[in-house]
């Protein structure tokens, strides 16, 4: 992969792909006359961080799809090869490609959680993030492959079901009526072990009589309007909602790129706010944070390799182990004699009291409140910092 070159180049193309393999870089022209703007107002800005806060601050505005634009574009790295290390990683047919479009997807997931004054580098903070919705998603669609209809409606939950149902765009009272059609089958249709099948058959039609039934005489409470229903619009109905959750789970990226239904000659992004007139002001405010979240990463940087040298011998060293010289925890039990089990709750264990350390710590000194998405962001930053300060440490040692 060709390596982008200029903060220009970095916040205004995007990678293209050839198969499955990168194929090359593709400019916006929308987002490169963004990008050229704000450096003609700011030509003394030249930090790849700056721009960073930049885009992220305007992204908590009005200028929201603009800057999610720009930091899509920024991230294409770490989401290319985010995707085609999980693709050549994890079991089953999955392609780089699918991943890449997944992950950039969910590019205002990472922008929402992410912290700057936590002092964690974007990238970073993006692959943590980023790797988890791929594995996350895959282990969802794993199990939407393996289920039929039937067992995929048992096994869903309520607020998946209302979530896929909005999603494909049903009215309030629609949905309120595929949930009771299906509160009602799950009520009436219960074989045995439904939660180790993935293939459950279909109900009989005695089965599908008594959900019709359940639901005509459950509706006179719930709604206004009296609509009698058939076993076959229940029937209907339940596999509209099971191909509701498959597509809810299986979702189809909209490009920027895409033409605007009925106007050819338009593009999404042609519908991003294009107004800069505050970018003086964030820049302004960007220089500041800048230099406030370099003090606090080196004060976060000190206050960790304290707390490292606090913990006791046995547990520097299961640190040693994992992060440095990268055994897995498997590895780990046979070297000290113990099972794996006890190992992972070594691990945890380790890693939630350097966290609510780290969390006392910068809510005393740093004034962050420690909301549970700060909590889910600090997670994510001490992970990052354990794997870099441990690489960085067998960096040192092999350059001596």
């Amino acid at each position: 992969m060709r390596t982008r070159q200029g903060l220009l180049e970095n916040f205004s193309t995007f990678l293209q792909f050839q198969g499955d393999s990168f194929g090359g870089w593709v400019i916006d022209p929308k987002l490169r006359r963004s990008m050229q703007t704000c450096l003609s107002q700011s030509p003394q800005e030249e930090s790849e961080i700056f721009w960073v806060l930049y885009w992220h601050r305007l992204w908590q505005t009005p200028a929201r799809l603009l800057a999610s634009a720009h930091m899509t574009a920024y991230l294409q790295e770490v989401c290319y090869w985010v995707s085609r290390k999980l693709a050549l990683k994890l079991t089953g047919h999955h392609s780089t490609a699918d991943f890449f479009q997944t992950a950039s997807a969910s590019i205002d997931k990472v922008l929402k959680n992410f912290n700057p004054q936590l002092g964690s580098s974007l990238k970073s903070y993006a692959e943590l993030v980023l790797s988890g919705v791929i594995k996350n998603q895959v282990e969802k669609q794993q199990e939407v492959k393996l289920c039929n209809d039937w067992s995929l409606l048992h096994k869903t939950s309520h607020k998946r079901l209302v979530e896929a149902l909005q999603f494909s765009g049903e009215s309030h009272e629609a949905i309120a009526r595929y949930i009771l059609a299906w509160n009602c089958f799950k009520a009436l249709y219960a074989p045995s072990k439904v939660q180790a099948t993935y293939r459950l058959g279909k109900p009989n039609p005695e089965t599908w009589q008594a959900i019709a039934q359940a639901y005509n005489t459950e509706q006179l409470s719930q709604f206004s309007s009296m609509q009698a229903s058939s076993p076959e619009s229940l029937e209907r109905w339940l596999s509209a909602c099971a191909k509701a959750v498959r597509v809810f789970l299986y979702p189809t990226t909209i490009s920027i790129y895409t033409p605007i239904l009925g106007q050819e000659t338009g593009e999404l992004l042609d519908q991003l706010s294009g107004n800069l007139h505050e970018s003086l002001l964030a820049a302004a405010i960007a220089t500041e944070e800048l230099e406030i979240r370099k003090t606090q990463s080196a004060q976060i940087n000190q206050f960790l390799i304290t707390a490292l040298t606090q913990l006791d011998p046995q547990a520097q060293t299961l640190l040693q182990l994992y992060y440095q010289q990268g055994l897995t925890q498997q590895q780990i039990a046979e070297r000290l004699g113990v099972k794996q089990y006890v190992i992972s709750r070594q691990l945890n264990r380790l890693r939630k009291t350097l966290l609510l350390t780290l969390a006392e710590w910068s809510q005393k000194n740093l004034h962050i409140s420690l909301t549970s998405p700060v909590l889910d962001s600090m997670s994510n930053i001490l992970e990052e910092w354990l794997t870099h300060h441990f690489s960085s440490a067998v960096a040192a040692t092999e350059s001596l």
